[in-house]
């Protein structure tokens, strides 16, 4: 009786190990999806570095292809062709690839706001109407930090033409150089230009935040430098994977303000720039993460202050609604 209770019980024991066994085996861990993504070399790249720190671990939600580019325009033809998923980009350049595409770019996120200074090697700039009668250098002709510098001039009483000299250079080295060879020399840089300039010049100090100026003539608008945007077609068909990627947006972008040095670090070592220069720049780079209904305020509101300035800048007119994405 004993031998066929142990045989009965030994069953029973054997049949829930099997069936614990297959149960275990049909919960499949879903896999990674495979993503290209872009970066530009600059700041709108830094708020990245922790996911892609985590990629090269391992431990990232999804497999990540990075790139960095040296030049906005090769991402748009990446782009453009389908050979890349997501990318970093200058916000007006979204409403430009969504006016070229007919809706075929989606823009999912802020992840840098204003990153242009005015500096000085003088002390005579105080406010923006201090600007009157003198010459700025700057790089961007006929691009965002060309009408935002108008915007800001033209909204504090000045007229870009006529009451201040714009000096455009055609990259940010020219105008380090001017700095450093002109007595009491004005110009406007982004970071993290403006950091290389103060090493390499140390009367040249910050004078005004182009962002807070902006600010102060607007309450519809901000600036906007940096956004994350993807191919429609390819969201459309990975929604999932594209938002476990925007998941971990927030908190990489609160890695690097919050864990400078060893995100400045992260930073050189995917090429972005050099770790000293990232260390002092970070503070002023308004690295961020923004997204639902405040991403299209701030967004719409910038890119109607280009448009109005120039509708090429935007891509000849304003996206729709189908411009912005809401995580599904």
């Amino acid at each position: 009786m004993k031998k066929n209770l142990f045989r009965r019980v030994g069953a029973v024991l054997m049949l829930t190990m099997c069936t614990g066994l297959f149960a275990g085996c049909s919960k499949k861990v879903a896999a990674k999806t495979d993503i290209n993504i872009a970066v530009m070399t600059g700041p709108t790249a830094i708020g990245l570095v922790k996911v892609m720190d985590d990629n090269e671990n391992g431990s990232a939600a999804n497999n990540y292809n990075f790139q960095v580019y040296g030049e906005a325009t090769e991402i748009s033809t990446g782009l453009v062709k389908g050979e890349l998923d997501v990318a970093c980009v200058p916000c007006n350049l979204a409403s430009v690839l969504y006016n070229k595409t007919d809706g075929g770019i989606v823009v999912a996120g802020i992840n840098t706001l204003g990153v242009l200074y005015i500096v000085e090697t003088g002390d005579s700039i105080h406010s923006v109407s201090d600007l009157a009668g003198k010459t700025i250098y700057t790089t961007g002709q006929g691009t965002t930090p060309e009408y935002t510098l108008r915007y800001i001039l033209s909204g504090s009483g000045l007229n870009p033409d006529s009451d201040v000299t714009i000096e455009f250079k055609s990259e940010a080295a020219e105008v380090v150089s001017a700095l450093t060879e002109t007595p009491d020399a004005i110009a406007m840089l982004p970071q993290p230009y403006v950091t290389v300039a103060m090493n390499n010049n140390d009367k040249l100090h910050i004078a005004l935040d182009v962002a807070e100026e902006w600010n102060k003539i607007s309450d519809s608008s901000t600036v906007v430098t940096g956004v994350v945007v993807a191919r429609k077609e390819w969201v459309d068909a990975h929604t999932d994977a594209f938002n476990a990627f925007l998941e971990e947006y927030p908190a990489s972008a609160a890695y690097t303000n919050d864990n400078i040095a060893s995100a400045a670090g992260l930073i050189e070592h995917f090429g972005i720039f050099k770790a000293a220069i990232a260390e002092k720049a970070i503070p002023y780079c308004n690295v961020t993460f923004i997204s639902g209904d405040d991403m299209k305020s701030a967004i719409s509101g910038y890119l109607t202050a280009l448009y109005e300035q120039n509708p090429s800048a935007v891509g000849g007119s304003l996206p729709g609604d189908d411009f912005y994405y809401m995580s599904r």
